[in-house]
C-alpha cells in the first residue's frame, strides 16, 4: 500500500476510534507442576464461571498459568494458515499494517522472497485468512473463559523458528508477555498459542516456569548474547534460576492458553525444519489503557512506537493510537480498547 495512503487511512481509523472510546481510562501438562487438591471454586481468580472448563481444568490454571488444549485446531485450518503464510513469503499478498520479519542472522543482502527468509510475521489483524485464526468458535469458546464474552484480539503472530545457525539466534529468551502490553488488568488477557506441527524439545518448543503468574512484572531488556538477538526478543534480567521448567511438547493443533505474566520462552530449533505456531493475544474489551512512562514498560514502548512511526509515516502516533489501530473485536462489543 503506497505511505500516503497507509497514514490517511491510519489517521482516519484513529479519529474513528477516539471518538467512541473518548471516556478510555488511561488436555493439559501436569509433570513439574504443584498440587491442585487445595482450591475451592469460590477462590479462582484467573478463570470465569461457565460450562467449558472443567474444575479440574481451572484448579490446574489457577496453580500453574497455563492450560494445554490437545487436538483444538483441525488440519484443514492450520494448512490453510500455512498456505497464507507462503503467499505472504513470496509478496504474493502484503497485507497493511503486517511486519515480516527475518533472524538477526540473515543479512538484508541475503533476502530473496522465501519461507526460509522468515522468521515471523505479525499484526496480521488486516490479513482476513491469518485473522480467520483469531475468530475461530474453538478458540473463542476457551478464550471467554479468562476475558469473559466481550473479546478483543490485541496481538497476532505466526512464528516459523528457522533451523538455528549455530549461533543460538533462533533461542527465545525468557519473558513476560505483559512487558509488551500497555493495557490492564493482566488477569483479563489471555494468549491462545497454537502448534502447526509436532512441536518438542528438538526444535524449540515452549518453555514455561509454573506458577510465575502470580507474581509481578519483572524488568527485561535485551539479553547480552554472543551471537546477536533479535529484534523486540526483550528478556527479564533476574529471575529464580531454581524454579522448575515444563517443556511443552505439543502436536498439531494443540493450544496452549497461557497468562501474560506467566515466564516463558522457546530453545534453539536444532532440527533441519523450520517450527511454525500461530497465536493470538486477546483481552477483554473492558480493560484500560496504562501509561508506562517512567516504568519498566518505558524501553519497550518507545521501540514499539519510533517501529510504528517508520511503518506508517504517522509521526504523530502514540503508544495509545498503536495499540487501538492493532485491537480488533472477536466476540460481543468495543468497549475501552
Amino acid at each position: 500500500m503506497d505511505p500516503n495512503r497507509a497514514s490517511a487511512r491510519l489517521c482516519v481509523l484513529l479519529r474513528h476510534l477516539r471518538c467512541r472510546l473518548a471516556g478510555t481510562v488511561v488436555a493439559h501438562h501436569t509433570s513439574g507442576v504443584g498440587s491442585l487438591a487445595s482450591f475451592h471454586p469460590q477462590q479462582f481468580q484467573y478463570t470465569r464461571e461457565n460450562n467449558v472448563l472443567s474444575l479440574e481444568n481451572r484448579k490446574f490454571y489457577e496453580k500453574n498459568g497455563f492450560l494445554v488444549i490437545k487436538n483444538l485446531v483441525s488440519d484443514a485450518d492450520i494448512q490453510r494458515f500455512r498456505n497464507e503464510f507462503e503467499r505472504i513469503c513470496r509478496e504474493e499478498v502484503k497485507p497493511f499494517g503486517l511486519s515480516v520479519m527475518r533472524d538477526v542472522t540473515i543479512a538484508k543482502s541475503e533476502y530473496v522472497p522465501s519461507e526460509k527468509m522468515v522468521s515471523k510475521v505479525q499484526d496480521f489483524q488486516e490479513d482476513e485468512e491469518l485473522f480467520r485464526y483469531c475468530t475461530l468458535p474453538e478458540i473463542l469458546k476457551y478464550v471467554e473463559c479468562f476475558t469473559g464474552p466481550n473479546i478483543m484480539a490485541m496481538h497476532t503472530m505466526l512464528i516459523n523458528k528457522p533451523p538455528d545457525s549455530g549461533k543460538k539466534t533462533s533461542r527465545h529468551p525468557l519473558h513476560q508477555d505483559l512487558h509488551y502490553f500497555p493495557f490492564r488488568p493482566s488477569n483479563s488477557i489471555i494468549c491462545a498459542w497454537t502448534a502447526m506441527e509436532h512441536i518438542d524439545r528438538n526444535n524449540g518448543c515452549l518453555v514455561v516456569l509454573p506458577g510465575t503468574h502470580q507474581g509481578s512484572l519483572q524488568p527485561h531488556d535485551y539479553p547480552q548474547w554472543e551471537g546477536g538477538v533479535n529484534i523486540m526478543f526483550h528478556g527479564i534480567q533476574d529471575y529464580d534460576k531454581n524454579n522448575a521448567r515444563v517443556h511443552l511438547v505439543m502436536e498439531k493443533g494443540d493450544t496452549v492458553f497461557f497468562h501474560p505474566l506467566l515466564i516463558h520462552g522457546s530453545g534453539r530449533n536444532k532440527s533441519q525444519g523450520f517450527r511454525k505456531a500461530i497465536s493470538c493475544h486477546f483481552a477483554d474489551a473492558n480493560c484500560h489503557y496504562i501509561d508506562v512512562e517512567g516504568t519498566s514498560q518505558e524501553n519497550i514502548a518507545k521501540e514499539i512506537v519510533n517501529v510504528a512511526r517508520n511503518m506508517y509515516g504517522f509521526k504523530d502516533i502514540t503508544l495509545k493510537d498503536f495499540w487501538t489501530f492493532r485491537g480488533r473485536v472477536v466476540k460481543g462489543e468495543r468497549i475501552n480498547l
